[in-house]
């Protein structure tokens, strides 16, 4: 009987600790979920004052990420004849190759590397394709991979 008695406070103390706790979700690019939970590390700095800091640097890789799109335009989309896909000059210093695959079948249907007489512009006829999701992937020369959803009507 005593044993429950010390269990009890134990149950309570963490509920009260963990209670008021931000659950934190992580994607990929695709947008699939990769993590649901407590961030540890958040509650730590949460803590001690220091959270701010840490969602800045946590958000620099997000900043990576929508610094290429910005350099990068993919039009028309959604697509139906022709799609056309154009870089910056500092992107295309970045990408070493472009993808395009069908989501579903995750079948390749265009890859081309990145040469110089492409002119930082690639243009893929979608005429014979199926309509859906399809998806548009950058392999850049430093080895991340940054893609981004297309449909296709």
């Amino acid at each position: 009987m005593k044993n429950k008695f010390i269990i009890l406070p134990f149950f309570a103390m963490c509920g009260f600790y963990f209670g008021q706790s931000t659950i934190v979700f992580r994607y990929d690019e695709a947008g699939n979920q990769i993590f649901r939970g407590v961030d540890i590390r958040r509650l730590a700095e949460e803590q001690q004052g220091d959270y701010l800091t840490t969602w800045r640097s946590s958000s620099a890789e997000q900043t990576d990420e929508s610094k290429f799109w910005s350099m990068v335009q993919v039009y028309p989309v959604p697509v139906k004849d022709e799609l056309t896909i154009g870089w910056s000059d500092e992107a295309d210093e970045m990408i070493d190759h472009v993808t395009l695959y069908q989501h579903n079948t995750v079948a390749n249907v265009f890859t081309t590397k990145n040469l110089p007489n492409l002119n930082r512009k690639v243009q893929v006829n979608m005429n014979g394709m199926y309509m859906g999701v399809y998806i548009l992937s950058f392999q850049l020369k430093d080895g991340r991979k940054m893609s981004r959803n297309i449909i296709k009507l």
